[in-house]
């Protein structure tokens, strides 16, 4: 069963999410904030994270690079409530961008096509 790390300083959208993907057949942890997040990561392996990019303390852009730096190979979702972000470099390097949204089809499919294609290399 793929695992699928939640980063989202919202708690209500981080219970949202994670109900969801559970529905889906997916293994879900969830992280506050970027410092969560990497604890998360040095604990245990993840298929893929949906990082929200604003939040307090830390943008998710920052631990995103942070990750880019390390070589890190997690596929990453970003996932926010504002669409100007798309236009941020920084951005581009995630495997998706989802704009925020109370319907979640377009974050569920991203995430099928993201572990499908993990799977499949």
């Amino acid at each position: 069963m793929p695992k699928i790390l939640v980063v989202d300083d919202e708690d209500d959208l981080r219970l949202l999410y994670a109900d969801e993907l559970e529905d889906e057949g997916y293994e879900v942890v969830t992280a506050g904030s970027g410092q969560e997040a990497r604890e998360c990561l040095a604990r245990e392996p993840f298929d893929l994270m949906i990082l929200d990019i604003q939040m307090r303390g830390e943008s998710g852009l920052d631990l995103l690079k942070e990750m880019v730096r390390e070589r890190e190979e997690l596929p990453v979702i970003l996932c926010t409530a504002f669409s100007m972000y798309k236009d941020d470099f920084s951005s581009w390097l995630a495997d998706a961008y989802v704009v925020k949204s109370s319907d979640l089809s377009e974050l569920k499919e991203q995430v099928r096509i993201i572990l499908a294609k993990k799977k499949s290399a």
